[in-house]
């Protein structure tokens, strides 16, 4: 993994989550890119999303975890961005598999369906997992050029 900071946003639902996560993320010693929100007030998951998508295009960070309440609509709408491969993930073995498979680069999380533990869990899990590449490596291309 580089130096880059991690990059995180949500929407006002996952708001608690990503705090928790970002908290999780320092006391690891890891950077962190928080883009938002800095408070729970009533966000669009859309526009948060391309918060997260602009930073990674910027090379502000060359991964990024994006929270919303299912974590649908947030994994949606970050995807619409070429070179964004964006993954929800449920448990552990989805996350480790979104890396290893599908080489994500952004984890989607939802903040009202799986709880904190879980959560980090997932992210630690999703940042230790290298890409496997081999016979994924092709596939993953497919995907970016779908993207371009």
């Amino acid at each position: 993994m580089s130096d880059l900071p991690i990059a995180l946003v949500s929407d006002h639902a996952g708001f608690a989550l990503k705090t928790s996560l970002k908290e999780a993320l320092v006391e690891r010693g890891l950077p962190v890119l928080d883009l938002g929100p800095d408070r729970p007030d009533p966000v669009d998951y859309p526009d948060m999303a391309d918060r997260l998508a602009a930073a990674m295009k910027a090379g502000q960070a060359e991964r990024g975890v994006v929270i919303c309440g299912t974590g649908i609509g947030i994994s949606i709408a970050v995807n619409r961005h070429p070179g964004i491969r964006a993954a929800l993930c449920h448990d552990v073995s989805s996350a480790r598999l979104a890396r290893e498979h599908n080489n994500a680069n952004v984890l989607a999380l939802g903040a009202r369906l799986i709880g904190q533990s879980v959560a980090q869990d997932c992210l630690i899990t999703f940042l230790d997992t290298a890409f496997a590449g081999g016979r994924h490596a092709d596939r993953v291309a497919k995907l970016d050029r779908a993207g371009a």
